[in-house]
This record gives structure tokens, C-alpha cells and sequence, in this order.
């Protein structure tokens, strides 16, 4: 694909006037109307918010690529904008982005959206051209600019291809040819900037490289089994999983996504050295990498806890709301048709909530052993529900199952290769079944049954003091790293009350959501409130975090966190375990997992739900204000 297909010169904004994230979006959608490409700019508009809401479009290093694929385009278009000053555009690594490219896709274009952001990332990773287009001084000198890259890109892999069919790829001696994998987990940007850094380092290191990368629309460039098996070493820089069965006895280095871009001289030298662990594709002993310690296995659990619960979110988000809702309907009456319906698609016995912990156990299975754990991961979580052994049985479920596959791997392992085809259509879903199964029905049901029991009956009679004391710390964790692990383990204990009790079932939601609240509304406050104390930029940013706290997304906090931990989290801390504490001791319920003050309403005590969050939310700004130096001090 090429970009100047897309981008015409007439739409292009050289000098945006814009100084907020959402000002330069009405800037470059203004342009797109203006040169006709859109029909109807609010809708349009509204699609673009709603991907940025998933994550920013911030790629990091100066450049943003909002897109949206809608009725409302007329003809696919991309409209490049330039911004001298640089805008806060929430950029994924923090700094002001520069230059814009907006994609317009119309709704019957397939994937041309998603096609013109590889095509784009693969340009923009060199930062000679970045440059180049910054200095450009007409829409015209931009467009030749983009035509030159364009057709250098294409000699490039016009020479490539050229290169891989007569085996001029072979390099004079093995160490000397590495093999990489890039992915992340949109499949987008990163994959392909990663692919371009590699490819151009190892071009200057005189090293022969070939790169797969999975993207959007899939694998591309796929490794053939020769080539993994001349490569000195494989790097795989993704945030997803990819197959990995092939590097079997390969020396394997496995790192993020964004090493790739921004470490390839380091990776490289470690794959064509030899310094990465032995991959067995079958669980057999690899060799122990250096890095491997407490911490590399705590990563592990937590990687595969998150997956499980990132799979499971939609779920207790969707199906908790409309639950909720549907307890407004069930006063008119529980043959109300719409209760019935509610009830139906959202609550335990049928709808969303159903499939709850089954999800949760699946996924964290299959983030261990692979798609064979997958079923006997469900299964197992789904027998956990059915005997009351509640999240933590769930949770059980997932890691027995993963495991048991890795062991049938191990086990088989010796099979001869003429029967590898029947391990996983027979051997792995019988046997890991019915192991998985097996525990599940005869040991670890019974037993986490009892704890989930004892669990629920002691949060249900805790009293008054031990209840706010539950509420401090349950806040104060949603604080601590907004977001992260500490974060997680508040909301993942939220979730599991939230799904395994009755009556009750909010009370400890309502206290992670208030602390999960305070840290955005508490920095836009003091930003408010005591402007020497933050810069230009960081007041804007402030701004922005009311609606972000008002909404739950604690994450909003981040940005300022990292510039100045100490006082920014210490301070939110406070004002958080203040909120969760006081909604345990006017004893809030709020039945509904997400939406911050949207869902308010649900709750027992709205009022009292909002004044809890005030109250942290006043106390942490204040704190944070007064203790946090001013900016002309620094």
C-alpha cells in the first residue's frame, strides 16, 4: 500500500493551532470536512474517541495515528498534521507527539486502516525521515518526501524477496544469521517498527536477519524451517503469544516488543553469542538462563494470572452492569419482562456471569500449556463454579490444568514422532480432562468449598471496625501502583466476593472502586487548586483526570506517577484507603463491577458513595498540594 494513495496534499495541517489531545483531533476531522472526505463528523469523531479510549494512538517518539473505521467516511483518506510545539496526546511513552497522521477508513473497505498503520509505522521507524518531514515546509515537500521513502521502501523489499529466492540470504558462516519474531498485542505500530529497527541494525551490523512479523492481518514473512534451523539464535520481541513449537532445541531470546525497537544492536549481538536459553517446544529441562530467579517466576504466574482475568473482564464488566440495571426493574414486579430478560442475558444461571470463571480458569490454563489446556481449563472452572469453590477454585482450576498438559508433555515427550499427530486430538483433552477433572471433583473442590464458604460468611458478619479496616487497605492497594499488580490483586479480590456472594456482593466493590477514583480526581484538584505546583502541561493533564477518575480509570494517574512517585503516590495512597474505608463504614453496596459515577445510581447510598470519594479525593489533593514543591523551586 501506498501512503500517498491516501494522504492528499490539500487536507494536511502544517501548523496546528491545537494544544490539548482532543483539540487536535476536532482540528484534523475539521480538515477531513472541509475536503469532503467525511459525512458526518460527530460520528466520526465519536468513533475516534472510542479507540483511543482501548489505548492511545500516542505511538511514542513524536507520532500519533488516530483512526477509525465508519459509515461516516466518505473515501479512505489520511490526513497528516504537524504540530510544532508538540500536544500531550497521552503518548504510550509519555512524551508530546509532533506530527499526526488521522486515518479515515470507510466501513466497507476491509482492513485499510489497519493496513495503512503497518505501512506507516514502517516508514516512520526511520528517524532521519521523521526528521525530514518535521523540516518540511509545504504540504508538496511533505507528499514528495513520503513518494521517495515510499519507493526506496519498495526497492528494499523488491531486493528482499529477490534475495530469499536465490539464497543470497545464506550468510557466508551460521553465526552470522539470526531470525526474529515480532508482535504486540494489537498487532499494529509496534510489530512492524520492531521488524524495521532489527532489520536496519542488522543491515549495519553486516548481519543477514529475517523477520516475521505478526501483525493485523496476520503472519507475514513467515520463518521456513530452513532458515530456523541455520539461524545462529531466534529473537522473539512480542507481547503476544506466537508460535513457538517450531524453535524446538533453538537458543531462543524472549523479550518485549519494545526492545525490538529500542535495544536491536543489543538483541542481535545476544542471538548471534548464543546468549539466550535452549526453547524445548515439549516441557522437556531447558537450560537455566542466567535471568531466571523469584522474580522471572513471579512474572510468569502474574503474566498467566492476567491473562486469564483480562479474558474474563468483558464479561464480569458487561454481565455485572446489566445485572445491576436489572435490579432496578425486578421492583416492578420479577415477572417484568425486562427484569426477565436482564436476568437472563447478564446473571449467573444462563447469561454472562455464567462463563465467568470457566473463562478465567481457561485462559489461565492456556497461558501455560498452550491451546490443550484450554478445555480441561474450562471444564475445570466450570466444576468449580458448579460446587461452590467460587473465584478461588477458579483460579485453582486454570493453574492445575496448565500444569497437568506441561506434565502429558513432559510424559509423552519420548513418543516416536509418527505419533505426535495423536497427542493433541486424543492423548492431551482425555487425559488432561479427566486429571484436571479428577482433582477438581474429588480434592480441590471440597476444599476450596470451605474456604470460599468460611470466606463469604466472614465478610458477611464482619463487624463495623473490622469491615472499614478491610476497606482501608483494599482502597489504599488500588493506589499504589494504579494499575498495576497491587492494583490487580484489590480488584481481582473485589471480583471474586463480588461473584461468589449474595446480598452483599458490593460492598467490597464499592470500596475498590472509590480508591481506584481518588488518584485521578485528587491530581486534577491539586492541578486546580495549586497551579505553581505543576506545569503548563500537567494542568492540561489535570484537567483530563476528572473524567478519567469519574469513569474508574485510575490509570489517568500514571503519567503524573512516574514523574513524581513519592509525593503523587504517598499522597494517593491516603486519600484513597480514606475513601475505601468510609464506603465500609456507611456500608455501600454498589452491584456493579465498573463505571464509576455511571453506575452511582445502582448503589444503596449514592450519596454516600460520592461524598466517600469527595472527602479521599479532597484529602489527597490537599495532601499533594502542599507537600509537592513548587515548579519554579525545581
Amino acid at each position: 500500500m501506498r501512503i500517498t494513495d491516501l494522504m492528499i496534499e490539500s487536507a494536511m495541517v502544517l501548523d496546528m493551532k491545537a494544544t490539548t489531545k482532543e483539540g487536535a483531533i476536532d482540528e484534523l476531522i475539521s480538515s477531513l470536512e472541509k475536503n469532503n472526505r467525511i459525512n458526518d463528523p460527530e460520528l466520526f469523531k465519536e468513533m475516534i474517541l472510542k479507540r483511543e479510549a482501548q489505548s492511545s494512538t500516542g505511538i511514542g517518539d513524536g507520532i500519533a495515528m488516530p483512526h477509525a473505521k465508519t459509515k461516516a467516511v466518505n473515501k479512505a483518506t489520511v490526513v497528516f498534521g504537524h504540530s510544532k510545539k508538540g500536544i500531550d496526546y497521552k503518548a504510550l511513552d509519555g512524551q508530546p507527539s509532533y506530527l499526526f497522521f488521522m486515518i479515515a477508513a470507510p466501513e466497507g473497505a476491509a482492513d485499510v486502516h489497519l493496513q495503512t498503520l503497518a505501512a506507516l509505522s514502517r516508514l516512520l521507524i526511520d528517524h532521519d525521515f521523521v526528521e525530514q518531514v518535521k523540516q518540511a515546509g509545504t504540504a508538496h515537500e511533505v507528499a514528495q518526501l513520503f513518494n521517495e521513502k515510499q519507493a526506496e521502501h519498495d526497492a528494499e523489499e523488491a531486493r528482499e524477496a529477490e534475495d530469499k529466492n536465490t539464497h543470497a540470504l545464506q550468510a557466508s558462516s551460521e553465526e552470522q544469521f539470526v531470525v526474529a519474531v515480532t508482535a504486540c498485542p494489537t498487532g499494529i505500530a509496534h510489530t512492524y517498527m520492531a521488524e524495521d529497527a532489527l532489520k536496519k541494525k542488522a543491515k549495519e551490523m553486516g548481519v543477514a536477519i529475517r523477520v516475521e512479523t505478526n501483525g493485523s492481518e496476520g503472519a507475514k514473512h513467515v520463518l521456513t524451517k530452513d532458515e530456523i534451523a541455520r539461524a545462529a539464535g531466534v529473537i522473539v520481541a512480542a507481547d503476544k503469544k506466537v508460535e513457538m513449537a517450531r524453535f524446538d532445541g533453538k537458543k531462543v531470546l524472549q523479550t518485549p516488543v519494545s526492545d525490538g525497537i529500542r535495544k536491536p544492536e543489543e538483541l542481535i549481538n545476544k542471538a548471534l553469542h548464543g546468549q539466550a536459553p535452549v526453547y524445548h517446544a515439549e516441557g522437556s529441562e531447558a537450560e537455566e538462563s542466567e535471568q531466571v530467579g523469584k522474580e522471572s517466576v513471579w512474572n510468569k504466574i502474574y503474566k498467566d494470572l492476567m491473562n486469564g482475568i483480562s479474558h474474563m473482564l468483558p464479561f464480569v464488566v458487561g454481565g455485572g452492569i446489566l445485572l445491576a440495571i436489572s435490579f432496578l426493574f425486578e421492583h416492578l414486579g420479577k415477572d417484568n419482562t425486562i427484569f426477565q430478560m436482564l436476568s437472563a442475558i447478564a446473571g449467573g444461571g444462563t447469561g454472562a456471569f455464567h462463563f465467568l470463571i470457566p473463562i478465567l480458569a481457561g485462559f489461565i490454563a492456556m497461558s501455560i500449556g498452550d491451546r490443550p489446556a484450554l478445555m480441561p481449563g474450562m471444564v475445570g472452572g466450570f466444576l468449580a463454579a458448579s460446587a461452590n469453590a467460587g473465584f478461588l477454585g477458579g483460579l485453582a482450576a486454570g493453574f492445575l490444568a496448565g500444569w497437568v498438559i506441561i506434565l502429558l508433555k513432559k510424559v509423552f515427550s519420548g513418543l516416536p514422532r509418527t505419533l505426535d499427530g495423536i497427542k493433541p486430538i486424543l492423548l492431551y483433552p482425555v487425559l488432561g480432562l479427566l486429571i484436571t477433572g479428577g482433582l477438581m471433583y474429588y480434592i480441590l473442590n471440597p476444599i476450596f468449598e470451605w474456604i470460599n464458604t468460611g470466606l463469604i460468611g466472614g465478610l458477611n458478619h464482619l463487624g463495623t471496625g473490622n469491615a472499614v479496616l478491610l476497606g482501608v487497605v483494599l482502597g489504599g492497594m488500588m493506589a499504589v501502583d494504579m494499575g498495576g499488580p497491587v492494583n490487580k490483586a484489590a480488584y481481582t479480590f473485589a471480583i471474586g466476593v463480588f461473584t461468589s456472594s449474595g446480598n452483599e456482593n458490593g460492598l467490597m466493590m464499592a470500596a475498590v472502586m472509590a480508591g481506584g477514583m481518588v488518584p485521578p480526581i485528587a491530581i486534577a484538584l491539586a492541578s486546580s487548586l495549586f497551579k505553581n505546583k505543576f506545569t503548563e502541561e500537567e494542568r492540561k493533564a489535570g484537567i483530563t483526570n476528572y473524567v478519567l477518575g469519574l469513569s474508574f480509570i485510575t490509570e489517568g494517574a500514571i503519567p503524573f506517577a512516574a514523574a513524581d512517585p513519592l509525593h503523587i503516590i504517598g499522597s494517593s495512597v491516603i486519600g484513597a484507603a480514606i475513601a475505601g474505608g468510609l464506603t465500609q463504614f456507611w456500608n455501600i453496596n454498589i452491584p456493579a463491577p465498573h463505571g464509576g459515577i455511571f453506575v452511582v445510581l445502582l448503589g444503596n447510598h449514592p450519596i454516600l458513595f460520592l461524598v466517600s470519594i469527595i472527602i479521599g479525593s479532597i484529602v489527597s489533593g490537599l495532601i499533594l498540594g502542599l507537600w509537592k514543591k513548587p515548579v519554579r523551586s525545581k
